[in-house]
């Protein structure tokens, strides 16, 4: 008679969550039905934001159109393109001016901006929150939310580290149609905040 042997239960360690790094959300999500539903990278979670909707492409073209002009020479204006914040950081940004021209990142993406817009329309307190500390703990000079549910823009300047822990910016201005905006990388221009907000 045989004896029943059984086999010793195998301890199994819990699931632990992917840390991702850049390279590896870039390989994985390049793929045009992925991209589809707009990842990005934060601190090493991916984020996915769904489907655009036709407002937030619509603004989105609009300060495209608009920053192009105005960032003619020696910038490129990128839209929700790679911004590489840091190791395990890309959060693909709305819009994003850098300096130089378009051969400057052939072969590498840029890791700052000089001007960093993002188009709200779901997604409002993660643009003021997250983001908001994300880009000033980058250093990233300014700051814009096209607010489109409250018709504002709101301006964020001057990141600073504060002493509690994370960044922020210092300087937090909300306009409307009717005033205007100099971008601090472009002194000299004035922006009708209308021509945002349409």
């Amino acid at each position: 008679m045989s004896a029943l042997v059984t086999p010793p239960v195998q301890k199994q360690s819990p699931p632990v969550p992917k840390h991702w790094s850049v390279e590896d959300f870039h390989d994985v999500f390049s793929s045009s039905k992925l991209k589809s539903r707009r990842p990005y990278l934060i601190r090493g979670v991916v984020w996915e934001q769904g489907e655009m909707n036709p407002p937030h492409a619509f603004y989105v073209d609009v300060v495209n159109e608009l920053l192009r002009r105005v960032f003619n020479v020696g910038y490129r204006v990128r839209v929700q393109s790679p911004l590489l914040l840091a190791q395990d950081t890309d959060p693909e940004p709305d819009i994003a001016v850098v300096r130089g021209t378009a051969m400057d990142y052939r072969f590498a993406h840029p890791t700052t901006a000089e001007l960093i817009v993002e188009v709200s329309d779901t997604s409002i307190f993660e643009d003021q929150t997250t983001k908001a500390e994300l880009y000033a703990a980058a250093g990233i000079p300014e700051y814009w939310i096209v607010d489109i549910n409250e018709n504002r823009l709101l301006v964020m300047r001057d990141p600073q580290v504060i002493e509690a822990g994370g960044s922020a910016y210092r300087s937090v201005q909300e306009l409307r149609a009717g005033q205007s905006i100099s971008p601090l990388a472009a002194p000299d221009v004035c922006i009708a905040v209308a021509e945002l907000l349409v």
